[in-house]
């Protein structure tokens, strides 16, 4: 069962959607998951997908719309701040702690591309969060600063600061925020650009998951926030909790799963899906059964009754 919600997140109200399982006859507490959305997402995409399946092996699982995003508060629309995305999934664990389905101590996390990244910041000081998942698992920071895949020029994000700076004083003089898109547009745009992109338009841009509440915009000037931030420099913080991250081995975002887990300390595991790529695990049915089914195991075996 799905059924709408809101809840507060650093002075906004977030509107989430809560999924139970189907056959709940019981008025036992269960364990809890907060599914996080990636960049340009909203909850009802994969997020929502992932929520689902969970609900279905059991869970009581959370999606939202982030600050700014979607259907919660915040202005200027599309906003993408990496610290508020984390301030979110800790306020959801809060929602969560406070509903009459759920056990507050058995609390999970999972966040998939964007909030692969943002899941585990926020994991590193919120020890309600027991366990901790990723799904094509980003560092928005590293994308910006170093490019996909590294060795772009720091003259690159110097010069979007500079942008970011006059926007902001832009802004302070009545001009509306300047929007950039966040996958191609078009088929054409997205020729000869890297997988991720490539595909990403596919997912977003398409029929195939397409929602008027994601219109593939982003603020330009998110930009001095999201280059401050970095999703995995303290990772090792998350132990002695548990830390899974999945990836596709053909995804080209692989490395930040490989070079977190790097960082990380026991428990961990980085888990590869053969053949898939960063948006295949988004909703593929070739690939998405053996995620959940992971999942599934992890979370049961994480978040077991004291």
């Amino acid at each position: 069962m799905k059924t709408d919600v809101k809840f507060p997140s650093n002075g906004l109200m977030l509107a989430g959607q809560l999924y139970t399982p189907d056959d709940d006859a019981t008025s036992a507490r269960r364990p809890a998951i907060v599914v996080s959305h990636p960049f340009g997402g909203v909850k009802e995409q994969t997020a929502g997908l992932y929520a689902t399946k969970l609900a279905d092996e059991g869970f009581v699982a959370l999606t939202f719309d982030a600050s700014y995003q979607g259907e919660s508060e915040g202005e200027p629309r599309f906003l993408e701040n990496p610290f508020a995305r984390a301030e979110d999934i800790k306020s959801a664990v809060t929602f969560l702690t406070t509903r009459d389905e759920v056990d507050p101590e058995r609390i999970g996390a999972l966040g998939i591309c964007a909030s692969g990244g943002y899941v585990p910041y926020a994991a590193q000081t919120e020890h309600r969060i027991k366990a901790v998942a990723t799904v094509s698992g980003a560092d928005m920071g590293a994308l910006f600063r170093e490019g996909l895949g590294g060795g772009q020029s720091e003259d690159v994000i110097r010069g979007m600061l500079d942008e970011a700076g006059m926007d902001r004083t832009e802004e302070a003089l009545g001009k509306e925020p300047r929007l950039l898109r966040v996958v191609p547009e078009t088929e054409e745009e997205a020729e000869g650009m890297p997988t991720l992109y490539r595909e990403g338009r596919d997912y977003y841009r398409t029929p195939r998951a397409q929602h008027p509440n994601s219109p593939n915009w982003w603020v330009a000037r998110s930009v001095d926030q999201i280059a401050q931030y970095s999703s995995y420099d303290l990772i090792h913080l998350i132990s002695p909790r548990p830390l899974l991250m999945i990836a596709g081995t053909e995804a080209d975002t692989a490395y930040f799963s490989r070079e977190a887990i790097e960082k990380a300390n026991e428990p961990k595991e980085l888990y590869w899906i053969e053949g898939a790529t960063h948006i295949d695990l988004y909703d593929k049915e070739e690939y998405v059964p053996e995620v959940v089914t992971k999942l599934t195991g992890f979370f049961r075996e994480n978040l077991t009754s004291n």
